[in-house]
C-alpha cells in the first residue's frame, strides 16, 4: 500500500486522535484512568491500525488492519457518547467529533472494500 501518511482516510484518524487528545485535557482527573485513557487509546489505535497494515506489503494484511481501525472508530463513538452523557462533552464538541469519526468509518469500509476486491483479484 505505500506510505500511510498520503492515505486521506489516516490524515482523517489523525486529526481525529488530536482533536480527542484536546478535547479530553478538559475531561474530570477522576477520568484519567477510564473514559480518558479508553477514549484516547481507541483513537490513537485508528490510525496506528491503518499505519500497520500499509506495512504489511499484503493486500489480506491491510484488510485485517483495516477492520482492526473500524473497530476502534466504533469504540470511539461509543465513548463520544458516553462521554456527553456524563457531560464532560457539550453537544457541540460530541457532534463534531462523530461528525468526524463516522466520516472515518465510511472511508475505512471503502478502503478495505477495495483491499479486498484486490486481494481476491490475485
Amino acid at each position: 500500500m505505500g506510505n500511510y501518511q498520503k492515505l486521506g482516510v489516516w490524515q482523517s484518524a489523525h486529526r481525529l486522535t488530536l482533536a480527542v487528545y484536546q478535547v479530553t485535557i478538559g475531561f474530570p482527573a477522576t477520568e484519567r484512568f477510564g473514559v480518558v485513557s479508553q477514549l484516547r487509546r481507541a483513537a490513537a489505535s485508528i490510525a496506528a491500525n491503518i499505519a500497520e497494515g500499509c506495512g504489511r506489503n499484503n493486500d489480506r494484511e491491510l484488510v485485517r488492519f483495516l477492520r482492526y481501525s473500524l473497530g476502534s472508530a466504533s469504540e470511539v463513538e461509543y465513548f463520544l457518547l458516553l462521554s456527553k452523557e456524563l457531560g464532560f462533552l457539550n453537544k457541540a464538541e460530541w457532534e463534531e467529533l462523530t461528525v468526524s469519526v463516522r466520516s472515518v468509518k465510511s472511508r475505512l469500509t471503502s478502503l478495505i472494500n477495495r483491499a479486498r476486491r484486490s486481494a481476491d483479484s490475485r
